[in-house]
């Protein structure tokens, strides 16, 4: 998907703000009147990833019977700070009461995180939690170590009696949470000693062929799969950080006439993913729900600008827990999980 090019209800100087910055901005819930509704900002690490398509369309939807001016923008890609930074400080300059942001990095985004909360501006991350949490005033999202750990469990479930030589396909080599999370949920899940919880890399299993990084899309995901089929053919289960890059890593095991040999995981959910699921490409995915995150999200900044209240969070959570299902066609004991029909009625609901 391209970028969106609509500014209504901008100011000028705005979007050349936007546009002086390289950030890519769509304007919902847009009228007349549009400056006597409350602005809220939606920042997203990309804008044609299409988890974050998705996030943006449940907001805009959510915003608009809310009442609020919804202003989206991204960085240019996963690991972009800077642009976020710079989202920020433009939402903060045109009076926004609410900003939501998935952030590329957990730690980078506090500094600019604390200035917009220093002017009044309520707060909320999802799905990539800060570093702490409670830099937010708020946090939506997937609890994505536990994601992995449902894979790693059906994964050890089809390995039970066959060896296994995994492959590792991360985000970047930033380290950022998400990325962290959902490797080493995986890694447990399947019986592996991570070491170091909040580490990638660090382990010391001999059936782990190899990591290698992304940037969360297909090509990269193609290109890393690649790499490592080069170095050892011997690869039959591959965990990937997202089904666009398990798209990218099952079109190079296909070329290399390994289709059928080689099983692959993921985390996300989508409607492109559980077709993959549904198709054989990938063997089991864990669903998450970006459209509750942005809905649940807006709903919180409602209220905190109606009484000031804020959020609980999830039992034994720093943060509020939006769900996550396992879907797969080929269930296991003791793993709960939904079958590939069930996915495509409620992919990213």
């Amino acid at each position: 998907m391209t970028a969106s090019t609509q500014r209504r209800g901008m100011t000028v100087k705005a979007a050349a703000f936007i546009a002086a910055a390289g950030l890519t901005a769509s304007l919902a819930a847009c009228s007349s009147a549009a400056d006597s509704k409350p602005l809220v900002g939606l920042i997203t690490k990309t804008d044609d990833n299409p988890y974050y398509v998705k996030m943006r369309e449940g907001a805009e939807k959510k915003a608009a019977e809310l009442g609020f001016e919804l202003q989206s923008l991204s960085g240019q890609g996963q690991s972009d700070n800077d642009s976020q930074v710079k989202a920020i400080e433009n939402l903060v300059a045109r009076g926004a009461k609410g900003i939501m942001i998935a952030p590329s990095d957990s730690d980078a985004i506090l500094p600019a995180i604390k200035k917009a909360r220093d002017a009044g501006v309520f707060v909320a991350v999802l799905d990539s939690p800060t570093n702490p949490t409670d830099a937010a005033d708020a946090t939506f999202a997937t609890d994505n170590f536990q994601a992995g750990v449902l894979i790693g469990q059906w994964a050890a479930a089809q390995f039970a009696n066959k060896p296994a030589r995994i492959a590792m396909l991360d985000l970047s080599p930033a380290q950022v949470a998400v990325d962290v999370q959902r490797n080493q949920g995986f890694l447990q899940g399947f019986g592996v000693d991570i070491a170091d919880k909040n580490k990638i890399g660090d382990e010391k299993d001999p059936r782990i062929a190899g990591h290698e990084v992304t940037n969360a899309n297909e090509a990269g995901g193609r290109a890393a799969m690649e790499k490592l089929l080069q170095r050892d053919r011997t690869i039959n289960l591959v965990y990937t950080i997202n089904e666009p890059a398990a798209a990218g890593a099952y079109s190079s095991i296909k070329a290399a006439g390994l289709a059928g040999q080689v099983t692959v995981v993921s985390i996300d959910g989508g409607c492109p993913g559980v077709n993959d699921v549904k198709a054989g490409a990938i063997g089991a995915t864990s669903m998450q729900f970006p459209i509750k995150m942005a809905g649940d999200a807006l709903q919180a900044i409602s209220g905190y600008l109606k009484d000031g209240t804020k959020p609980a969070t999830s039992d034994g959570l720093d943060f509020t827990d939006t769900g996550v299902t396992l879907v797969t066609d080929k269930a296991v004991p003791g793993v709960t999980s939904e079958p590939t029909t069930w996915g495509l009625d409620n992919c990213w609901g």
